[in-house]
């Protein structure tokens, strides 16, 4: 029993010496991120910042930034990482948090990259502390998902908050973006003025009846003619007989072709404008005989068209019983 007192007691000075060396660490890379945060990593900074024992929480990002390597996420989410690593240096300059930023590229660690066995970046790691009041027995690193593409600095500082010990953490400071500010400033100004030159030539278009009266029914023939089924079901343009020619026109009401969506379009088009001309233009007309011939030639279109219609209708349902010459 005194043999392992002894034990202790004369193993007592190599642990403390162990802890006061981890604390040391600590203070050391903190005072270095003082100047430049995250701290830039290679393999033996990496190896000898994330060792056992440690006292500390490390957070590490493994990237690859040069353009050979291909990486567009790790330069997406570079600037929120050093976001991330500035706020924190920013709100705890003395390092009350007990909690370390660094970086560690591919160019400079590929021995790191090897012993870890990754073959994606970026890879994030944090590093629980292995000694201490919130030490953690096991030690192993925590990695955060990237699947879900390029993540902002917020949701990235939340994940490293939730497994985090208790203790102060800094919240992000976003700098003021002047330059943003300025921009839109000026493209406001710009469009203000812009609007004010021209507003005596383009106040007369946008008020005018006949042009919105003009989009509006070329909105309406495009919609009820069936445009957006032929999007929804990519339905071909024209399909065969099987005789040799083609058929315009799909049988049934959950079929269609492209080419018969202009067709219906196209007649819907001409009955409207014929409608148009019987009620607006043909009872403005001062010449009795020309508004007779008129009359007559806008109905013969109204009926023709109506027929042709029907036939179309038809085609579409085979059990219709009406028809209307001469189609």
């Amino acid at each position: 029993m005194k043999f392992f007192q002894l034990l202790a007691f004369a193993l007592l000075p190599f642990g403390t010496l162990a802890a006061k060396k981890a604390g040391n660490k600590f203070e050391d890379y903190h005072s270095k991120s003082l100047s430049s945060t995250p701290l830039k990593l290679d393999d033996g900074s990496y190896e000898d910042l994330t060792a056992i024992p440690r006292d500390y929480s490390v957070v590490v990002l493994l990237t690859a930034l040069e353009a050979r390597f291909g990486c567009q996420l790790c330069r997406d989410f570079q600037p929120e990482w050093d976001l991330i690593g500035k706020s924190w240096n920013r709100g705890d300059r003395r390092g009350e948090s007990r909690v370390l930023y660094g970086t560690l590229d591919f160019a400079d660690g590929k021995g790191t990259f090897q012993k870890l066995m990754l073959q994606t970046a970026p890879v994030l790691l944090l590093f629980p502390p292995t000694a201490g009041l919130n030490a953690r027995i096991e030690g192993q690193p925590i990695r955060y998902d990237f699947n879900m593409g390029p993540p902002g600095a917020e949701q990235v500082y939340g994940w490293i908050t939730r497994h985090l010990p208790d203790g102060p953490k800094p919240l992000i400071y976003r700098p003021f973006n002047y330059v943003r500010i300025v921009a839109v400033t000026t493209s406001i100004l710009g469009v203000i003025t812009f609007l004010s030159v021209t507003s005596p030539y383009i106040l007369p278009v946008i008020q005018n009846r006949n042009l919105w009266a003009a989009i509006s029914l070329i909105i309406i023939l495009l919609f009820t003619s069936g445009h957006m089924f032929n999007h929804i079901r990519k339905v071909p343009y024209v399909s065969g007989n099987g005789k040799g020619g083609i058929n315009y026109f799909a049988g049934g009401f959950s079929n269609q072709f492209g080419l018969e969506t202009q067709i219906v379009a196209a007649m819907y088009g001409v009955l409207s404008f014929a409608t148009i001309a019987l009620a607006l233009k043909v009872p403005r007309m001062a010449d009795p005989k020309r508004q007779q011939v008129a009359v007559f030639v806008w109905g013969g279109v109204m009926f023709g068209m109506y027929s042709y219609l029907m036939s179309v209708f038809r085609i579409k349902n085979g059990g219709y019983p009406f028809q209307l010459p001469p189609f």
